[in-house]
């Protein structure tokens, strides 16, 4: 079943107590959005997503969930502008997607850091390929505020090598913040993490985003994470990706001061995800064999 943006706030039982701030300015705006590849050796041309019409609303953390293949991958790629669509639109504060901006900033799943520059340089990166019009003073300013932010002063001068994994992705998220963007997108980011620092690094996100404001749009394939994390969870259909059930979480923030998920609401909708998601998995499974 699709569920228009009308609809949204109906598909599932959701709690009364508020979610994590946010306000009615429309950052990205998805009409219709259909997006595909050219398959050279095949000479065909696949559809990854069909008929995407999403609102993400400015300070809104939007997690993103589908079997592997649904063009949850794609869609954020036609957000930062690497991909153009084959049908419809994307709007980012009002304009067309072009092509990339300084006002989206990604996070990888697989850190994506220079071995060969220390943590200071691989956060100053995004100042070296984009004119942000600052000064130097400026420039140094902010990544001194982003490595306090991630927790990770005293290691300025400390090579990826030499780092944890949860440090590594603290340094990537730190160097996506640097350039002040607008929307932050990120493609699995935890999912090469164990287990005690994925949950850590859940923590630590959700203060990132409390204290900046940021506008969230995060793809996991862990059910847990997208409710513990987002304000809306879009559940993505098989290949080709439509909206199969957007679904509101109203639990409170900051989710991580207690134990969120002793909550009857949290095991509700975790449920309700689950079973969206389990049968675009089985799709999933049939498509393969």
């Amino acid at each position: 079943m699709r569920v228009a943006e009308a609809d949204v706030g109906r598909t599932a039982a959701a709690p009364t107590i508020a979610a994590g701030p946010q306000d009615s300015a429309p950052v990205i705006v998805s009409k219709n959005l259909t997006v595909g590849y050219e398959l050279h050796r095949e000479r065909q041309r696949l559809t990854a997503l069909r008929d995407i019409s999403l609102t993400v609303n400015r300070g809104e953390f939007v997690v993103l969930v589908g079997p592997s293949g649904c063009g949850k991958t794609t869609f954020i790629n036609a957000i930062s502008g690497l991909v153009k669509p084959w049908e419809g639109s994307i709007e980012v504060n009002g304009r067309p997607v072009t092509g990339p901006g300084p006002d989206r900033a990604m996070v990888f799943q697989d850190y994506a850091l220079m071995p060969w520059r220390t943590v200071e340089s691989n956060i100053r990166m995004p100042f070296e390929m984009q004119k942000l019009g600052l000064s130097q003073k400026e420039m140094d300013e902010r990544v001194r505020r982003y490595i306090d932010l991630v927790d990770l002063t005293g290691f300025e001068n400390s090579f990826p090598y030499e780092l944890s994994g949860g440090m590594k992705q603290r340094v990537g998220i730190a160097r996506a913040l640097v350039s002040e963007p607008d929307i932050l997108l990120a493609d699995e980011p935890f999912a090469a993490i164990d287990a005690m620092t994925r949950e850590a690094m859940q923590s630590e996100l959700e203060r990132f985003v409390t204290n900046t404001r940021q506008t969230v749009v995060f793809i996991t394939h862990s059910i847990d994470e997208a409710v513990t994390l987002g304000d809306r969870v879009v559940v993505i259909s098989y290949r080709p990706g439509r909206i199969k059930e957007i679904v509101n979480v109203n639990l409170p923030r900051p989710r991580f001061d207690y134990d969120v998920k002793m909550l009857p609401e949290y095991g509700e909708l975790r449920d309700h995800i689950w079973r969206l998601v389990k049968d675009e998995a089985l799709q999933t499974a049939r498509g393969a064999k």
